[in-house]
């Protein structure tokens, strides 16, 4: 069968690739064409267009850049209509994916979402939109079925993909030495939200001279970008495409908001969510988002098993006292260690994600034959 797969951001990319690679053990002719990353195209899928050239964050930066988002959406049509794919899937990134998945339909193209959007958060109305055009949902966090039901729409809980990306890294990497002094900086993928953040969390490294702080570059960024803002710190080092094995030896981390969050968890490292956008967006997200928390660990446990530092509250001074308290707290520390054990065994139920949702799309793609 042919498939033609979306994904916008670093995260679907990884999820993708190991999407595509179950739809390749059950169905060992598919035909795979996709937008996504480096990770996607490994698996031998055709790569249509890099996720780097598709991240605008934030409701002004997208205004800025309405033009090349419309042009990226007329060629995303055009691809798909000459392709002509047994389904489309879509994962996560809703701005761009639910208008495809709009107009997919009126095409008459089988649309299957996987990894819904956080239309929990905010936008609950998309559910209406998603409803009329997605013809299958596969979701990978426990209340989102519930979410849905709400809604009287069925959904397939498959489980969460990185539960297993991390189980296998872990797995292959078990004797790799344990060091006590590393803080890994993590500030995300998107240039503009590095830029937003990085500097405030380099502020901190002075505050810290007995550990060693180790950023985790984004891949699709040039050089010397990060070059610039890690000139005035001698003593902070970096590295590319190692987060994992960062976050596999380090003491605990400073994480931006998203993935990254729940990937630090699933490692046990002690972590502060950092979250600092530009004010209009800011302001405008604030009135628009109806959740308690921003990060997907305090989310999925309903409770704050780690601090947030959103917006203003994400300074030197703040984040000087949460890191020393990760730091020398054991009775803290235990406790974030035991949420992260009870995060873990939410969502490792039902198995492996990727390979569930593989067999689900071939099973129902199967079924309209």
């Amino acid at each position: 069968m042919k498939y033609y797969i979306l994904a916008g951001e670093a995260s679907g990319d990884l999820h993708g690739s190991n999407l595509i690679k179950e739809l390749k053990n059950k169905d060992p002719l598919a035909n795979i064409r996709c937008w996504g990353g480096d990770k996607m195209e490994a698996t031998g899928a055709t790569l249509v267009k890099h996720y780097k050239e598709l991240a605008f964050m934030g409701f002004l930066e997208v205004l800025q850049n309405i033009q090349t988002i419309l042009k990226n959406i007329k060629k995303c049509k055009t691809d798909i209509l000459q392709y002509h794919p047994d389904a489309l899937i879509l994962i996560d990134y809703p701005g761009f994916n639910l208008r495809i998945a709009k107009w997919a339909k009126k095409k008459n193209i089988k649309v299957i979402y996987y990894i819904s959007p956080q239309v929990w958060a905010w936008k609950e109305n998309r559910v209406k939109l998603i409803k009329k055009c997605v013809d299958k949902m596969l979701v990978i966090l426990p209340f989102e079925k519930e979410f849905y039901t709400k809604w009287n729409y069925e959904v397939e809980y498959v489980g969460h993909p990185l539960v297993e990306v991390v189980d296998d890294f872990l797995s292959e990497n078990f004797s790799s030495q344990i060091s006590s002094n590393i803080i890994a900086l993590l500030p995300g993928s998107r240039q503009q939200e590095i830029l937003k953040k990085l500097p405030i969390m380099l502020q901190v490294v002075n505050h810290f001279p007995q550990y060693q702080f180790i950023v985790a570059k984004a891949p699709g960024l040039d050089e010397e970008f990060y070059t610039q803002l890690l000139a005035p710190y001698k003593n902070v080092s970096s590295v590319i495409n190692k987060t994992y094995l960062l976050l596999l030896k380090s003491k605990a981390a400073l994480v931006t908001s998203g993935t990254a969050t729940l990937e630090t968890a699933l490692f046990a490292v002690p972590q502060i969510i950092c979250y600092k956008g530009s004010a209009f967006s800011y302001q405008i997200a604030k009135r628009l988002i109806k959740i308690k928390f921003i990060g997907l660990v305090n989310l999925i446990m309903n409770k704050e098993v780690v601090k947030e530092l959103i917006q203003d509250e994400l300074t030197v001074e703040h984040l000087k006292t949460e890191l020393n308290l990760l730091l020398s707290n054991e009775i803290k520390q235990g406790q974030i260690k035991e949420d992260y054990n009870a995060l873990k065994s939410l969502l490792s139920k039902g198995g492996k994600a990727s390979a569930n949702a593989a067999e689900s799309i071939y099973a129902y793609l199967n079924k309209l034959k």
